[in-house]
C-alpha cells in the first residue's frame, strides 16, 4: 500500500500541444475582478465585441452580463467598458496550467501533468466609461476613502475600562531612591579620608563603584578627594582601580621590610 505522498505521480514533461495559439492579456478593474470571484462557475460573466473597420484601429468592449451586475445590487458597477488594444512585440509571455486527473471510480489524483495554453500576442486593459454610474461609484469610494478611522461617539452610560499602569510602582520608588542619594550632603573632608583609609587597609584596589558605597558621597566630590590621596590605575592587571599614593600607603608588608631594615642597623651598630 503507497503511502500519501506516493499517490500522485508528476509528468516533468511541459505539454506544448498548444504553443502556438495566440491568448490575450486582459487587465481588469478591480471592482469587476471583485464580481466575478463572487460569480458561479456556471453562469454567464459578460459579452465581447470586437469591430475592425478597414484602415482603423481594432475596436473592442465588453458589457456584463445581468447575472454579475445582480450579485451585490447594492453595489452598482458599470456596465459598458472599452478594451485599450497593444500589441506584445518585444516580450515572449505565455500562459501555463497544471491539472490533476482522476478516475471515476477512484478520487485519489493520479497525475499531475503542466501545460502551456498558449503564447500572449495582445494585451488589453479595460476601462469603464466615464457615464453616472462610473461617476457615483467614485464619488461613494471618494466618501469612504475620506472617513477617519477614529469617529467621536457621545456616551450615555459608565464605560468602565482597566486602563495600562504607565509607570508602575517600584520604578516610582526606585527613581525616587536614586534621586535622594544623589542629593546626600557632603561629608566633612576628613571624615571621607578616614572612611578612605580604613577601607584601603582592608584592600589595596577598589574601584569608584565600591567606594562610593562605602563613603556614601556624591561622586564628584569622592573623585576630587580621591586624586589627592590615590593613584587611578590605567593599566592592567588593576586597570581602572584606585590605589592610595606610595606615601600614604601602610601595609604589614611594608611593616615587616621596615623592621627587618631597622634591625640590620641594630646588628650593625652592635658591631
Amino acid at each position: 500500500m503507497s503511502g500519501p505522498s506516493e499517490a500522485i505521480r508528476v509528468d516533468k514533461e511541459l505539454d506544448l500541444s498548444n504553443a502556438g495559439r495566440g491568448v490575450w492579456l486582459v487587465k481588469v478593474p478591480k471592482y469587476m475582478a471583485n464580481k466575478w470571484e463572487k460569480a458561479p462557475g456556471n453562469i454567464e460573466v459578460g459579452k465581447l465585441k470586437i469591430f475592425k473597420q478597414s484602415g482603423q484601429k481594432t475596436q473592442v468592449s465588453l458589457t456584463l452580463s445581468d447575472a454579475v451586475i445582480n450579485i451585490d445590487p447594492a453595489e452598482e458597477i458599470p456596465r459598458d467598458h472599452r478594451l485599450d488594444v497593444s500589441v506584445v512585440t518585444k516580450q515572449t509571455l505565455g500562459v501555463f496550467s497544471h491539472a490533476v486527473t482522476t478516475t471515476r471510480d477512484d478520487p485519489v489524483p493520479e497525475c499531475e501533468k503542466q501545460y502551456m495554453e498558449g503564447r500572449i500576442v495582445q494585451k488589453l486593459e479595460c476601462r469603464p466609461y466615464a457615464d453616472n454610474c462610473y461617476m457615483k461609484m467614485k464619488l461613494e469610494s471618494i466618501r469612504k476613502a475620506s472617513q477617519p478611522a477614529r469617529q467621536i461617539k457621545s456616551l450615555e452610560k459608565i464605560v468602565h475600562n482597566y486602563k495600562p499602569v504607565s509607570d508602575h510602582k517600584h520604578n516610582i520608588e526606585d527613581r525616587e531612591r536614586k534621586k535622594a542619594e544623589g542629593k546626600k550632603s557632603r561629608e566633612d573632608k576628613n571624615a571621607v579620608l578616614d572612611m578612605l583609609f580604613n577601607a584601603f587597609e582592608k584592600h589595596q584596589y577598589y574601584n569608584i563603584k565600591d567606594l562610593v558605597k562605602l563613603t556614601r558621597q556624591p561622586i564628584s566630590y569622592l573623585k576630587e578627594i580621591l586624586k589627592e590621596v590615590c593613584d587611578y590605575n590605567m593599566k592592567n592587571p588593576h586597570k581602572n582601580m584606585w590605589e592610595l599614593k606610595k606615601e600614604y600607603r601602610h601595609y604589614k608588608e611594608d611593616d615587616k621590610k621596615e623592621a627587618d631594615a631597622a634591625k640590620a642597623n641594630s646588628d650593625s651598630d652592635s658591631d
